[in-house]
């Protein structure tokens, strides 16, 4: 019976450090292979616009530096996904150079590198939507349309396990991919190994964010799977943490909006009739997914185009009377906005007030939304082209709520304070263009690998 060990040390390599302890840990059981998911769109849409990350070089290093040294100690592949935080070219050569980097240092053996691009021009996707390819709207959005691509900074593919199990195939021992599905880094030397979709991508669904799945909560801690036909168990590496039917359970749901499927580009995993069963103290087993294959191939487009600059200014509010009508306080400021700068939509500007506090963090949508909170600190943000008018606009939206013609309000004294009277420079707004899927005829078919080996930080072409 094929049986494969998989160790995972964090859910998102370099956004904090990984935690060595629990690794080593896993190493002394000598997994097969060693894998990480290094993105998320959880970060926004700033990165994949800009084309930058979320994560600290120094983090990203620590994590790459601390798996590549014990992968090539075992003698096992390393297997890394959706680079530098979003997948880009850029990411994924960023990484490269850090793999480079760290083997130059430590004078490690040569090892033959994998690196997998999923980046796509504007171009590339209008030419086949030119040849008839519908990029379809994901959850509730519009398909794509000529417009929408030109709103669009930078996108890339979301490729599943095809193009990964082919470079394992072709003798990679170390795997930089680009943008990637969490789960498909897992099921890629699942699937080359002859398991099953349903097992392999089930298996990446459960252990794509490492400790996450275990009890008590602890991030970065690392856990292990081991994993043959319909049977999946995992275990926590860290000694305070158990994984348990429940918390298995509990993660398979996560980040879903369907607790029951996973979707790859071939497909999804159903997991209605999943049995989740504890096997010893610190290992949850889980049994019964099944793979239901799409008539074609589908691939996800995650794109991302620049709004405007951003400005950001806060403003504490302890009056009594001002935090009950701060609504009304809010309409005023923009009502005032509006006579010096044009319509916000028309004039191509917007104003966000973010009232900590009440609903700061999910606004309408927070169901215990307190009625008269002891104090509220407004976070003023505002969006525009012209970095100046944004700083402008900040400044008065800010300043207007000293000003906000309440009908009791007598005088500015105390209605409001500023916690600094600079404006605050943001990044600039990006916002997601495309959460598409776009079909294609075969699942590798937008992804781009090259091989190269990696001796003592010496670049040769394969």
């Amino acid at each position: 019976m094929t049986d494969i060990s998989i160790l995972c040390p964090t859910g998102h390599l370099g956004f904090t450090p990984l935690e060595p302890a629990s690794f080593h840990a896993g190493c002394a059981l000598k997994p097969d292979v060693v894998i990480a998911d290094s993105g998320s769109c959880d970060i926004g849409p700033y990165p994949l616009g800009a084309d930058g990350q979320a994560s600290p070089v120094a983090w990203q290093r620590h994590d790459l530096e601390v798996m590549l040294l014990a992968a090539r100690r075992l003698g096992v592949p390393m297997i890394i996904g959706s680079a530098s935080d979003t997948g880009t070219d850029r990411g994924v050569r960023q990484f490269a150079q850090l793999i480079r980097d760290i083997a130059r240092e430590h004078g490690l053996a040569p090892f033959r590198m994998a690196t997998i691009f999923s980046e796509l021009t504007k171009d590339q996707v209008l030419a086949r939507m030119a040849a008839g390819a519908p990029v379809r709207g994901l959850d509730g959005r519009a398909d794509a349309d000529a417009a929408t691509i030109a709103r669009t900074d930078r996108i890339v593919a979301v490729m599943g396990a095809e193009p990964i199990c082919a470079a394992l195939r072709d003798g990679a021992e170390v795997v930089i991919a680009g943008r990637s599905s969490d789960c498909a880094i897992f099921a890629a030397p699942l699937l080359n190994a002859g398991l099953s979709p349903a097992t392999a991508y089930y298996a990446g669904k459960l252990m794509e964010c490492a400790s996450f799945c275990c009890e008590p909560f602890m991030g970065k801690e690392s856990i292990l799977g081991r994993i043959t036909e319909d049977d999946i168990r995992v275990t926590a590496m860290h000694p305070g943490q158990r994984c348990t039917p429940a918390s298995l359970a509990s993660h398979a749901m996560y980040e879903r909006r369907d607790p029951f499927r996973e979707y790859v580009a071939t497909g999804y995993v159903d997991m209605t009739d999943v049995r989740y069963e504890p096997w010893d103290e610190k290992t949850a087993r889980a049994r019964g997914a099944r793979f239901v294959r799409s008539d074609r191939p589908m691939v996800k487009l995650e794109g991302a185009g620049k709004v405007g600059e951003r400005r950001l200014a806060i403003v504490g509010i302890r009056d009594p009377y001002t935090i009950e009508n701060v609504d009304a306080a809010m309409d005023w400021a923009r009502a005032r906005l509006a006579e010096r700068f044009g319509p916000p939509g028309e004039a191509g500007w917007a104003v966000h007030y973010h009232a900590y506090g009440r609903d700061g963090v999910m606004g309408a949508m927070d169901p215990h939304r307190p009625a008269r909170p002891h104090e509220l600190g407004i976070v003023v943000e505002t969006v525009c082209a012209d970095a100046k008018r944004a700083e402008e606009i900040c400044a008065l939206a800010a300043r207007n709520l000293f000003y906000a013609r309440l009908k009791e309000v007598k005088g500015t004294a105390g209605a409001a304070a500023l916690m600094s009277d600079e404006i605050l420079v943001g990044k600039p707004g990006y916002e997601w263009t495309l959460n598409h899927a776009m079909p294609v005829d075969d699942p590798a078919e937008l992804f781009r690998t090259a091989f190269e080996t990696v001796d003592d930080g010496a670049r040769k072409a394969a």
